[in-house]
């Protein structure tokens, strides 16, 4: 990068003010252990936005932590429950149903809400929340949007809506789960990651 004098797109530090105050109902669960041993132990969500020609649109984003995966993802006009639920079901449906999940986010209204805790009930999944103003216990979430937003994203967004959902759908499937290599991954792929956990689990199941 030096001799053809590439630099690297840097987003500026930002301060951001923390707290150590759960959630009355919910607490961090989690507790920033973000290396689970086996997929579909521990899922993360997380909401953000995406500048669309003449308005910001809300991306939702569901991913599974032990493979930094994206399994679940929505794009919608609103910040509401209904755009989590979304990104929740297709994560829950893709990954086939499975059973003893925890899913962990921040405490926006969009995953504390009465409706959304009752999607995670039907689904048995069991919620823990960041603490408020704490952005480092969801630290993978963040990670992954500075990466979007910094590796694709146009500094000036999208045209429109559908090319907002058309570009980032090849984001994360035909880039970010099948050829970025991460750190976490020891340089895998998710998918790699992923798929030589099954490969070894096979083999011990043997």
């Amino acid at each position: 990068m030096s001799q053809l004098g590439l630099v690297s797109c840097q987003v500026p530090k930002h301060r951001y003010k923390k707290s150590g105050s759960e959630h009355i109902e919910i607490p961090n669960h989690l507790a920033r252990q973000f290396s689970p041993q086996t997929p579909n132990q521990v899922w993360c969500g997380d909401v953000s936005y995406i500048w669309t020609g003449n308005r910001w649109c809300y991306l939702a984003v569901v991913i599974d932590l032990f493979s930094r995966k994206v399994i679940g993802w929505a794009l919608s006009n609103s910040p509401n429950s209904a755009l989590t639920k979304q990104a929740l079901t297709m994560a829950y449906e893709f990954r086939g149903q499975p059973q003893g999940v925890m899913f962990h986010s921040d405490q926006g209204c969009h995953y504390t809400s009465l409706e959304f805790r009752q999607q995670l009930w039907r689904y048995q999944i069991k919620q823990s929340l960041s603490r408020r103003g704490n952005c480092w216990d969801n630290a993978p979430m963040e990670r992954f949007f500075r990466s979007l937003k910094t590796e694709w994203v146009p500094n000036i967004g999208y045209r429109s809506f559908n090319e907002a959902k058309s570009e980032i759908t090849r984001y994360i499937y035909r880039y970010y789960n099948s050829v970025r290599p991460h750190k976490h991954n020891n340089g895998l792929t998710p998918n790699e990651s992923e798929n030589n956990f099954w490969h070894n689990y096979k083999t011990v199941a043997k």
